[in-house]
């Protein structure tokens, strides 16, 4: 494994994503296609990264050390660092037209461009797997309680859980 690709890929997914989970179709695509990392490895760095405190984003920290171990997860976080660095220019340039409406079409359109991304994240780690009812079930009223300001994630997490294994139980 090439530290410095590796590196690339990492701050390519942070650069071009939007926060969160953003940078997770570009990072499965390119870690998977090098073989580099396993399907595995992005469902439990996610859990990881649900269960940790501070950002959604630093689930990629235990996706960089769940492949290539304490290197990886310092590339990793390097790659998350750098790249609003890179940003803080292009923000104090933004505050002198952000009242131009072509400005503020634009970011409207970026919203719609990281609801993509994240669709078709989810669309990459769903292909090829059996969809039934029941799962689908479960993911709407997960989504229905989130949007529930009242149900914290971590007890949505534990309901879709609980749903899940009382559905499905152990495998």
């Amino acid at each position: 494994m090439n530290p410095f690709i590796y590196f690339l890929l990492f701050f390519k997914a942070s650069l071009f994503s939007f926060g969160s989970v953003g940078n997770l179709a570009s990072l499965h695509r390119d870690l998977l296609s090098k073989g580099w990392a396993r399907e595995a490895n992005f469902g439990e760095a996610l859990a990881i990264g649900q269960f940790s405190p501070g950002s959604n984003g630093l689930w990629t920290v235990s996706l960089g050390y769940l492949t290539y171990g304490l290197p990886g997860a310092g590339l990793a976080l390097l790659s998350l660092v750098l790249p609003p660095l890179l940003i803080l220019p292009l923000e104090a340039a933004y505050h002198r037209i952000e009242h131009q409406a072509w400005a503020q079409a634009v970011i409207r359109s970026l919203s719609l461009v990281s609801i993509g991304i994240l669709l078709s994240a989810a669309w990459s780690i769903l292909d090829g797997r059996t969809i039934d009812i029941g799962s689908v079930l479960i993911c709407l009223a997960a989504c229905a309680l989130c949007m529930n300001r009242r149900i914290g994630s971590f007890l949505t997490l534990l309901l879709a859980m609980g749903a899940g294994y009382l559905l499905y139980g152990l495998h």
